[in-house]
């Protein structure tokens, strides 16, 4: 498995309580990192699953 998948699964839990917390105590600012944090994971997860798939054999 590729490191960033696992990376990219780490900063979208991260990401996703930044925002709550974010959102819980009214802090915009918060909220939006958190928003952008648990985005980059998802493309940092997605760019390890394609090299996963690139690595496998057909």
């Amino acid at each position: 498995m590729d490191r960033n998948r696992s990376e990219g699964t780490k900063n979208q839990v991260k990401g996703t309580a930044k925002e709550l917390a974010g959102k819980m105590t009214g802090n915009k600012p918060k909220e939006a990192a958190g928003k952008v944090q648990k985005e980059a994971g998802k493309v940092q997860k997605a760019v390890g699953k394609a090299s996963d798939q690139a690595r496998s054999p057909r």
